[in-house]
């Protein structure tokens, strides 16, 4: 249904995008997964006609976008990571604006407004200024905005940023909704890979500029198939034991968040025994062991050997 090929941004000495390939099937939710910075905004830029790419294509059912870009800004919502609404304006006057924009008949215009305010959870509030909005709410009506024209195709840009736990559910759920009741096809972009993993049919992992893994959350986990993960709880943090563990050259990843150890290693590696191992020789007091079915988060440490919102 839309299709990027080669897409290319550079400016100048920065390379923003380098030749990235993906592409959504109707009807799916795909994920766009990547830390700030890596590229997203701009390559969404791009897909949405916005930007124009130094080199590559977007295709809308094989129409090519950059020579022809009307024929998918019709069947496109975008709801931008910057809030893009009137602070003076009530919810419903900032939905009559955008409306009027999109060129909206006037006398379907009230309906799908109405229609709107509820999806989006606002309609017992299209009266309040939007300047007396929370945060949540004014994600929530610059999602409405995007979807006055019954779009095909919605792409969201970190939808969530900076707001409370119960707004950022909220719009997962709309989310969710709007693909299984509306079927629409939806680019879903986040730094958060538990919205990532609770939304998305299938996920591209970006970082700086490229896209470093593809597929379903089960094939992006499959990369580590061949690892595990142990969790290890010290009675207190300590050092000698940590850096014992460091020295064993099969260990891939050593991670410490206060007193726990995450390590990573071959399936083969004898873990379990090693610690014990390690604690007898430098004194550490063990209080528990976990292991770990692997994470997306797991998945970015190993590809990139950093956290994702390092």
């Amino acid at each position: 249904m839309l299709e990027a090929v080669e897409l290319t941004k550079h400016y100048k000495q920065q390379k923003a995008v380098q030749g990235i390939n993906f592409y959504l099937n109707q009807g799916e939710i795909v994920g766009l997964l990547g830390p700030n910075g890596a590229g997203k905004s701009t390559a969404i830029g791009m897909i949405s006609s916005l930007i124009i790419p130094t080199k590559g294509e977007v295709r809308f059912n094989q129409v090519d976008v950059l020579k022809d870009p009307q024929v998918l800004r019709e069947k496109l919502g975008v709801v931008p990571q910057e809030l893009a609404l009137y602070d003076d304006l009530t919810a419903r006057e900032n939905l009559e604006f955008f409306g009027q924009i999109q060129k909206i008949k006037k006398q379907d215009l009230k309906k799908k407004i109405d229609e709107v305010l509820i999806q989006i959870g606002l309609d017992d509030q299209e009266k309040k200024l939007v300047k007396h909005f929370s945060g949540g709410m004014k994600r929530r009506l610059n999602i409405g905005a995007a979807l006055l024209h019954e779009p095909e195709i919605l792409i969201m840009d970190e939808p969530t940023v900076g707001i409370d736990p119960q707004s950022r559910n909220y719009i997962l759920e709309t989310v969710k909704r709007l693909n299984q009741e509306k079927q629409m096809t939806i680019l879903y972009t986040s730094h958060y890979m538990e919205e990532v993993e609770f939304l998305c049919d299938r996920i591209y992992i970006m970082d700086r500029g490229n896209i470093i893994a593809s597929g379903t959350k089960e094939e992006i986990k499959n990369i580590l198939s061949a690892e595990q993960t142990v969790k290890v709880k010290l009675e207190i943090q300590h050092q000698g034991f940590i850096d014992r563990i460091k020295q064993e050259s099969v260990i891939s990843r050593v991670d410490v968040r206060e007193q726990w150890v995450t390590i990573v290693a071959p399936k083969e590696v004898p873990v379990f025994s090693q610690l014990f191992q390690f604690a007898e020789e430098t004194g550490a007091v063990i209080h528990g062991i976990e292991i770990q079915t692997p994470t997306l988060e797991d998945v970015f440490l190993h590809l990139t050997g950093r956290a994702l919102r390092n």
